[in-house]
């Protein structure tokens, strides 16, 4: 795009310009504009304070730290003693690390999370809990490295900033320095002031990026030493998905059996009603005209199969009986509606979950589909046992094996059932048989 009259590429303001508007500095003017902004820009401001606010604070976190460890290791013939310096250890310790962290959040706008310190215990199990912990000396770690960081910041941004102004201004005041310096320059020389004062501008404009490098390597470190490690910040993430997980699962099978009860209680009912009605007119009107009389044997026979077709749908959905009489008559109903033999063992002598209790259901309901399906078998056998806090489901057919998750849609099934509980599945099936899958659940979940 061709640039308009008024704008930083013209010399003069055109027709149509505001005549007010004050003219421009430009391209030169701006960008120098810019490199000096940076000097007084407020993050190279926050920079710098932060940088040497360091130096007392991390002397003063190194000397309190050491001198209390000290204290601690020369009093441990002393419980008494050595558990009051441990005390103030720990102390000086959370409030260092407090007020590193309000020194991030308010000059450098950094959050550093705190660390959880939840100790189980008495009083002096949780202080030694706490003294033992990976984060407490990681904190300890980072308050004696505080002093490195401290110290060779201040020092390199001291400097920067102290020669650059110095250096940046020797043009200005060269004349009334004498004709010989330290080393017997001529600083009245035109050439050598500006020698000395290009590079003094060159430190002057570094020096917030300067500071701005030294405050990102302190931010490192107090992510890394002063929050929580990533392994625990993981191992939080992981059980929190894992709570949540559990929640899902429980609430899609709470769904499931209020879906069950409103069709058992409504849907199912009303066809009952509606199948007898019609029972009673097929066998009174027998009298009726032979098409009305058709009509009625078919809505009756209709209705009948509705029912079934039902009744299929809310055992698949959660079987009742699973929740009024448990897992042993529930995978009962399960192995008399099989089409081949089906010897049967369940061994839980204290009941699972709810919602474990479906999901060992509808595995061994799919378990055997499938054996019925695609194994061509002529007998299988379930045990379902519980051990600990792990139920352990063994289903064992005479088929023909070769039976993979990858080879069909009911394996995944089953697989991905047990897995949304933190279950396993393992499925041995040689060709030519026999095939055994053994999935283990946890009660509790």
């Amino acid at each position: 795009m061709a640039p308009r009259p008024g704008d930083v590429y013209g010399d003069h303001m055109g027709s149509t310009g505001n005549q007010n508007s004050p003219p421009h500095r430009g391209v030169a003017g701006t960008a120098l504009g810019t490199v000096f902004g940076a000097l007084w820009s407020a993050p190279g401001r926050r920079a710098t304070m932060h940088v040497l606010l360091g130096l007392p604070i991390g002397l003063a976190s190194f000397t309190v730290t050491v001198i209390l460890i000290a204290l601690t290791g020369g009093f441990l013939i002393t419980a008494v003693l050595a558990v009051v310096t441990l005390v103030l250890l720990l102390w000086s310790v959370r409030g260092f690390t407090a007020l590193q962290r309000s020194r991030f959040r308010a000059l450098l706008g950094v959050e550093i999370p705190p660390v959880s310190r939840r100790y189980e215990g008495t009083w002096l199990q949780r202080l030694l809990a706490e003294a033992r912990a990976g984060s407490t000396w990681r904190q300890i770690c980072y308050h004696l490295l505080a002093l490195v960081i401290g110290t060779a910041g201040y020092a390199v941004v001291t400097v920067t900033w102290s020669a650059g102004i110095a250096m940046s201004l020797l043009v200005g005041y060269g004349w009334a320095l004498p004709h010989q310096g330290l080393f017997g320059w001529d600083l009245h020389s035109p050439t050598r002031l500006a020698t000395l004062t290009v590079p003094g501008l060159g430190l002057l404009l570094a020096a917030p990026w300067v500071a701005r490098a030294i405050a990102w390597v302190d931010v490192q470190a107090a992510r890394a030493l002063l929050g929580p490690s990533r392994s625990r910040e993981l191992s939080k993430r992981v059980e929190s998905l894992t709570r949540s997980r559990a929640h899902v699962v429980d609430a899609a099978d709470a769904e499931r059996r209020r879906i069950e009860r409103d069709l058992h209680d409504g849907a199912q009912q009303r066809l009952v009603s509606l199948a007898m009605n019609l029972g009673m007119a097929r066998a009174n009107l027998t009298d009726a005209p032979g098409p009305a009389r058709q009509a009625i044997e078919n809505a009756h026979d209709e209705a009948k199969q509705a029912l079934a077709e039902l009744r299929d749908f809310v055992r698949g959905l959660h079987p009742a009986v699973l929740n009024d009489r448990g897992l042993d008559a529930a995978l009962s109903g399960v192995v008399a509606r099989t089409p081949l033999p089906v010897r049967l063992r369940v061994d839980v002598a204290q009941r699972c979950s709810p919602t474990i209790e479906a999901i060992a259901y509808f595995v061994v309901s799919e378990a055997l589909t499938n054996v019925a399906k695609h194994a061509h078998a002529s007998e299988a056998a379930v045990v379902v046992e519980r051990t600990g806090d792990r139920l352990r489901i063994t289903v064992t057919d005479n088929g023909r094996g070769a039976a993979a998750p990858e080879g069909g849609s009911g394996l995944r099934g089953l697989a991905h059932r047990a897995a949304s509980v933190d279950g396993t599945v393992r499925i041995d099936s040689p060709p030519g048989g026999p095939t055994v899958i053994v999935v283990e659940l946890p009660c509790d979940s």
